[in-house]
Formats: structure tokens, sequence, C-alpha cells
């Protein structure tokens, strides 16, 4: 059962649905990097046309999504301090 790309393959059974979890989380956490990137994205190219009540919730959404990211591991906390701290920089201009 080669599930490991042609690469050394798992001989246990544990090691096996390791790899498979392993995957399955990989996939998952890459996934979510890319939704992240592309929520930022969105958010910095609109934030110049938005209402200050729409900044507001808009920073307060992209706060919780940030503190979710970087709560699962898929950020470094210093880098969700630094891109929150950005975005309220952009939302106050």
């Amino acid at each position: 059962m080669d599930t490991n790309g042609g690469r050394n393959v798992p001989h246990t059974k544990s090691c096996k649905k390791r790899l498979v979890t392993s995957r399955l989380r990989n996939e998952r956490n890459r996934q979510n990097r890319a939704m992240m990137r592309a929520k930022i994205k969105s958010y910095r190219a609109n934030i110049g046309e938005m209402s200050a009540e729409d900044k507001a919730e808009s920073v307060t959404r992209m706060y919780s999504l940030i503190d979710t990211q970087a709560r699962k591991g898929l950020m470094p906390k210093r880098r969700a301090a630094r891109l929150k701290a950005r975005m309220a920089a952009a939302a106050t201009k």
C-alpha cells in the first residue's frame, strides 16, 4: 500500500493511519491559509470604499478570524498581532 507518493512507505498500521491524518490536516490547513490570504486581500482592497460603521464591523470580523487562525496554530501570534495593528491603522485612514 503505497500511500506516501513513492517515498519511504510506513510499515506499521499506526504509522499508516498517522500518514493519512497528517495529510488530511495538511490539506485543511492549506485551505485555511489560502482562505485567510484571500480575505485579507479583499479587506485591503475594499477598506477605502467602506463607510465608518462598515469599517468597524469589518475590522471586528477580521480580528475574530485572525485570532481563530492564531489560536489553531495556523499563524504565529506575533504575525496575528501585526496584521491586526495594520488593519486598525488602515481602517482609521
